[in-house]
């Protein structure tokens, strides 16, 4: 179920709104103005916002930016009087989903509502998809992808969609560049024309001028019927030009002239026809290279290069693995009609120090190799790819090798004592809170038990770090830096009970 906060100081107003979205099976909360929806925003997660202009102590817009500076995933509806339409466009502007006039039909407060959180769930799965994932794929409410590379990625898409500029993205095979380009597109102003997909290391030279710009009849041996090209069948709308690294130079002038004049030429005509297109390009090809070279127009990269979108590698954002494998964990079980419950520790460390080199394609069908394997209720190291299990086996032995070297006589109780109250949690806890692990006990040589202090350490650090952010999850996960549900499940590991530190 979607969860919507409500924010604007006309109580009538906010309680028909909050009725109407009940109706339609949304959990909904309100507010009274900006100020309490941001601190709304901090204590819980919301799928969406919806917000009035004027509202005293906190305007619309101020809240706006606050919670778009907070998780910019969350979608933001303005609602706006007509006298005060141009607030609206400014709150667009400013990262708004879309506004809606006063008096507020239900029926049209909905249908926007859908259509956005729609959108949304495209840049939300440009986080664990690979590029083949069509628009529609199976959805996915979840926010994966909590790495600070992949937050970097969210906050250029929610930029790139209020534009209408050529657009490149760049990144390995497998990191999901064609749905970051549908994630811009069905998030911006062309989101109700069409999406338009060619990929160009697929198409043969002779044929991509037509493919691109059609064809007259007889133009070329075979043309029997004139043909309309992509460009023009994606008038109004976006067309997405995938490995356009991989065109040749004289394309590549056909292409700087669209990106210019708005115009082109089918093969075979004489005359000029003009097309209202957004360019979203990819590649993984390294361009700078390739201008030095001479094999890409410098011309042309700088058109589409206004603000690039880098997709990092996997290896890069290796926290986001844990929620890519819960997500895929969810699917596959749904696919196979399984009910795999997780990964054992062993089976998540080989992933976890996996280079993947094939990104999360790679990451993909690794879980679904071990889906076939596996017969037990977890996934265990022995039903992943001979190479991880290689890997794991190596790192093994060389820590092994490294912990017989150590001298258990630099392990001083006093230093690991100061350390950790030297730690910036404890400066910021009014409790004076301490690691009890970390003191000597009454023993003279107390028993030094490594699970054991992970596990104690594991409880107290979370019970302090609640305590200083005074028992909100969302704000707490984000300051100590621990992904949500690994908190989660920690606290109800740890039975500890949030609700004592508010």
């Amino acid at each position: 179920m979607h969860r919507v906060l409500v924010v604007d100081d006309d109580k009538v107003l906010q309680e028909s709104v909050r009725q109407a979205l009940q109706f339609h099976h949304f959990s909904v909360d309100v507010a009274d103005n900006g100020k309490q929806a941001v601190s709304a925003i901090y204590r819980e997660k919301y799928d969406l916002v919806v917000m009035d202009v004027n509202m005293p102590e906190m305007d619309g817009i101020e809240a706006l930016v606050e919670i778009k500076k907070y998780d910019p995933t969350i979608i933001v509806l303005i609602l706006t009087a007509y006298s005060n339409v141009q607030d609206a466009v400014k709150a667009v502007k400013e990262g708004a989903y879309n506004y809606l006039e006063k008096p507020i039909s239900s029926d049209n407060l909905v249908a926007l509502i859908k259509r956005a959180l729609k959108a949304r769930s495209l840049v939300e799965t440009s986080a664990f998809s690979a590029p083949v994932l069509s628009l529609g794929g199976p959805s996915n409410d979840k926010f994966v992808g909590e790495s600070d590379a992949m937050k970097k990625v969210f906050n250029v898409i929610g930029k790139l969609s209020q534009v209408n500029t050529p657009v490149l993205i760049r990144g390995e095979s497998g990191t999901g560049k064609e749905l970051v380009a549908k994630a811009i597109h069905y998030n911006g102003p062309r989101k109700d024309n069409k999406f338009v997909t060619i990929n160009l290391g697929a198409v043969p030279d002779n044929l991509i001028e037509s493919e691109l710009f059609g064809h007259e009849k007889g133009a070329f041996t075979g043309a029997s019927e004139r043909k309309i090209g992509k460009f023009q069948y994606a008038d109004g709308g976006t067309i997405f030009l995938d490995e356009i690294g991989d065109v040749s130079p004289p394309m590549q002038v056909k292409l700087l002239r669209v990106l210019q004049e708005k115009t082109f030429t089918p093969v075979g005509a004489n005359r000029d026809v003009k097309v209202d297109v957004r360019i979203i390009a990819a590649s993984h090809k390294p361009f700078e290279q390739m201008i030095k070279d001479g094999s890409f127009r410098e011309d042309l990269f700088y058109r589409l290069n206004v603000l690039p979108v880098y997709l990092p590698p996997l290896r890069e954002r290796k926290t986001d693995i844990p929620h890519l494998v819960d997500h895929y964990l969810k699917y596959f079980n749904g696919v196979h009609n399984l009910e795999i419950k997780g990964l054992t520790d062993d089976a998540m460390n080989a992933l976890v120090t996996h280079s993947f080199p094939g990104n999360i394609r790679e990451l993909r069908n690794v879980i679904e190799h071990a889906f076939i394997i596996e017969s037990s209720d977890y996934i265990n190291l022995s039903s992943l790819p001979e190479i991880m299990k290689k890997n794991v086996s190596s790192k093994t032995e060389k820590s092994d090798e490294s912990a017989e070297q150590i001298d258990q006589s630099v392990i001083n109780i006093q230093e690991i004592k100061d350390s950790v109250l030297d730690h910036p949690m404890h400066v910021a806890s009014t409790d004076g809170f301490k690691f009890s692990f970390a003191f000597e006990g009454q023993e003279q040589n107390p028993k030094m038990d490594f699970q054991s202090a992970k596990d104690l350490f594991e409880k107290e650090f979370i019970v302090c770090a609640l305590k200083v952010n005074r028992g909100r999850i969302n704000q707490t996960a984000l300051k100590a830096n621990i992904p949500k549900k690994t908190l989660l499940r920690k606290i109800e590991k740890y039975e500890i009970n949030p609700k004592e530190y508010y």
